[in-house]
């Protein structure tokens, strides 16, 4: 795969670091995951935002959800690196667009 098809991205619990993924599968993952987030506290727990997703992620790339958790937990905690996505300190966490 070519280095244009890859996309850096950070996690929010190791600052610094960032590691190339899939830019496909990443866009289509963030673009979902902003749709489905509300802008204001309190925001959506990660099983709320897991039922969200399904009905927007384009098939062709996640055929039935496949390996689509993996995909919501990378794009969230580069969402949260990036300060685009907040979350709440509650328990269970909540999640919501910055």
């Amino acid at each position: 795969m070519e280095q244009q098809d890859k996309i850096a991205v950070e996690n929010v619990n190791h600052p610094g670091k960032s590691r190339p993924v899939d830019r496909a599968m990443y866009d289509a993952m963030k673009k979902a995951y902003l749709k489905v987030l509300p802008g204001k506290s309190p925001g959506l727990t990660l099983a709320e935002i897991s039922a969200r997703l399904s009905r927007e992620l384009p098939q062709d790339l996640y055929p039935g959800g496949a390996r689509a958790g993996w995909w919501a937990k990378t794009v969230q905690l580069d969402l949260e690196a990036k300060g685009l996505v907040r979350r709440e300190k509650t328990s269970p966490v909540r999640l919501f667009r910055a």
